[in-house]
């Protein structure tokens, strides 16, 4: 969060990180995210970024919660807010846990782990028990 507030506002898009306010589109704040992701990376001698969309942020979170975080799956699908095999037919009738301590847990790990990324040293995989 602190990496998100420390942001400057930009006019049209208040509080959003995509997109912008009244949920018109993702597609102009897509290109002018590429465009000032793809300058920095110029800046500093890199290649453009491979083309991506906005689920390859939510594939990478699940994908790293489960391989470098080591959070278990149901918590990761919780997450996601997925139904999966958990909470599907007899098992869902039965269990209505909505999991918020666990995700709330897995959440500040993943903040955590993506802040260690940016401003520090290497994260271990499984710091924390």
């Amino acid at each position: 969060m602190g990496l998100l507030q420390a942001q400057p506002r930009r006019i049209g898009l208040q509080d959003f990180v995509l997109g912008t306010a009244g949920g018109i589109g993702y597609s102009t704040p897509k290109q002018d995210l590429d465009a000032r992701i793809n300058g920095a990376r110029a800046a500093r001698g890199l290649a453009p970024l491979a083309p991506w969309v906005h689920h390859d942020l939510r594939r990478s979170m699940a994908t790293h919660m489960a391989e470098k975080l080591d959070i278990d799956p149901h918590i990761v699908e919780a997450v996601l807010n997925h139904v999966s095999g958990h909470k599907r037919g007899v098992a869902g009738v039965y269990n209505r846990a909505v999991y918020e301590r666990k995700k709330r847990e897995a959440l500040d790990r993943w903040g955590a782990y993506v802040e260690a990324l940016v401003t520090g040293p290497a994260v271990p995989a499984v710091a924390w028990s």
